[in-house]
């Protein structure tokens, strides 16, 4: 169960700042500024780095309290288990700069780091099934894997971001009318890379539905010679 949702609004218009040096929008060649900008000061780099941060389990709530705390289940089923967890993303950038008096063009050579992580999982079984029990393992190792899903996706992100940012940046710096280029590079972030991340990190969503299969459930419920379902129906009254 993880916070993440995002579009990508303006995104190509977030990529379309500083597309043109002032070489390119004169229609020349490499101009002396230009020569200087990336002869001279450090090359755009982007460094980004992906964390795992462990999980706990947390046994003493209820599964009337799991559904509740879930708050979409479907009518009529119930939460035995459930994993939680936060993805964070964080992007600082900086930069070297050059400003040309002729043009009135500044060029700054973006140094981008992003990191990614996973807030700790907590996984949830629900009370009725202690530790040791048959119910308690198969209702674990169905949650194991939500919290393996989560773990396979970080490295994936992790390639698809660092190409992508390799792609935008190149090595080379960008260029812009003077005075505007650190809080363009701050938008292009803001706009454009943080909700791209995030809609990358997204995307484990479409595994995590997969995993809860209604096949899924059933097997569950003949679980242990039906001890599973014959718990929840204790649990609600029922013979």
């Amino acid at each position: 169960m993880s916070k993440l949702a995002c579009a990508l609004p303006g995104w190509c218009l977030a990529l379309c700042w500083l597309a043109a040096s002032p070489a390119a929008a004169a229609g020349a060649g490499r101009t002396p500024f230009q020569a200087r900008c990336e002869d001279s000061i450090n090359k755009s780099v982007s460094i980004l780095t992906a964390q795992q941060n462990g999980y706990s389990v947390d046994n003493r709530l209820s599964f009337r309290a799991l559904t509740v705390m879930k708050g979409a289940a479907r009518a009529n089923t119930y939460v035995l288990g459930l994993t939680k967890t936060d993805s964070r993303v964080a992007i600082a950038s900086d930069g070297a700069m050059l400003t040309d008096p002729v043009t009135g063009y500044e060029c700054v050579s973006p140094q981008v780091s992003v990191k990614l992580s996973y807030a700790p999982v907590l996984i949830y079984v629900s009370s009725e099934f202690p530790p040791g029990s048959c119910g308690y393992k198969e209702i674990l190792e169905h949650e194991f894997r939500h919290m393996k899903a989560y773990m396979d996706h970080l490295p994936k992100v992790e390639q698809t971001v660092r190409a992508a940012l390799a792609n935008r940046y190149g090595g080379k710096p960008l260029y812009a009318p003077g005075g505007t280029a650190r809080t363009a590079l701050a938008r292009e972030i803001d706009t454009g890379w943080l909700p791209y991340i995030k809609a990358e990190m997204a995307k484990v969503e479409t595994v995590q539905a997969q995993i809860d299969a209604p096949a899924e459930y059933m097997r569950l419920s003949k679980a242990c010679n039906g001890e599973i379902q014959a718990v929840l129906s204790k649990g609600l009254g029922r013979r």
